[in-house]
C-alpha cells in the first residue's frame, strides 16, 4: 500500500513539474495579446476624442500606444491646442502621455490649401469611399448613437444618412459627426427617431 502511494506521489509530482511551465506560459501569451488589444482600444478611443474635439479635429494628429504609454505626433497651430490634445489623451488605462505634437502658426493655412485642392488634412486625396468609412467610424464610436441603425452613402462628397436613431439629440449628433469628416460638402439627413 505504501509503495503504491509513493509511486502515485512521484507521478503526481512529475506531472506537476511537466505541466506547470505550460500552464504558466499560457497566461503570459494571453496577457501579451490582451495588452495589445488594450493598447489598440486606447488608441481608438483617443483618436476618436481628438477627431471630434472642436479645437483640434481639423489637424492631422497621430496616436501610438504601447503598454499604456501614449505618443502623440502631428502639427497644430497653437500651444493651447497641443496642451488640449495631451489632456484628451489622458484617459483611463493610460499610464503616460508623450506629447510630441509640433506647433506651427502656419498650420491652418496649410490645411486650407489642402482642402481647396480636394485633399484630406493628411495630404491624401478625399474619396467617397474614404468619407463613408470615416463617417461610419465616427458613428460607431459615439455613445449617444448606441442602438442606432444608420446607413451612410456618399456620392460626390455629399453624405446621405438613412436609418433610425433613438432620440432627437442622437439625430443631431449623427449629422454633426458626418459634417466633421474631411471633404464632406453636404449632409442629407433622412434619419428617423424611433424610441
Amino acid at each position: 500500500m505504501r509503495t503504491m502511494f509513493r509511486k502515485s506521489m512521484h507521478v503526481t509530482a512529475l506531472g506537476m513539474i511537466l505541466i506547470a511551465p505550460m500552464a504558466i506560459g499560457r497566461p503570459l501569451l494571453a496577457s501579451g495579446s490582451q495588452a495589445q488589444a488594450g493598447d489598440d482600444k486606447l488608441k481608438d478611443r483617443i483618436e476618436y476624442r481628438l477627431e471630434t474635439a472642436d479645437n483640434i479635429k481639423k489637424y492631422d494628429l497621430h496616436v501610438k500606444v504601447e503598454a499604456g504609454v501614449v505618443m502623440l505626433k502631428g502639427t497644430v497651430a497653437t500651444d493651447a491646442q497641443k496642451a488640449e490634445a495631451g489632456t484628451l489623451a489622458q484617459i483611463k488605462g493610460v499610464t503616460d502621455v508623450n506629447n510630441q505634437i509640433a506647433v506651427d502658426k502656419d498650420a491652418d493655412r496649410t490645411l486650407t490649401d489642402r482642402a481647396k485642392t480636394g485633399l484630406r488634412r493628411s495630404g491624401e486625396a478625399v474619396t467617397d469611399a474614404w468619407i463613408t468609412t470615416k463617417v461610419k467610424w465616427f458613428h460607431i464610436n459615439d455613445e449617444l448613437l448606441d442602438g442606432s441603425r444608420i446607413d451612410v452613402d456618399t456620392n460626390k462628397r455629399v453624405v446621405t444618412l438613412t436609418g433610425t436613431v433613438k432620440t432627437p439629440a442622437a439625430k443631431v449628433r449623427a449629422v454633426s459627426l458626418a459634417n466633421n469628416a474631411d471633404g464632406v460638402t453636404k449632409v442629407i439627413d433622412n434619419l428617423t427617431v424611433v424610441k
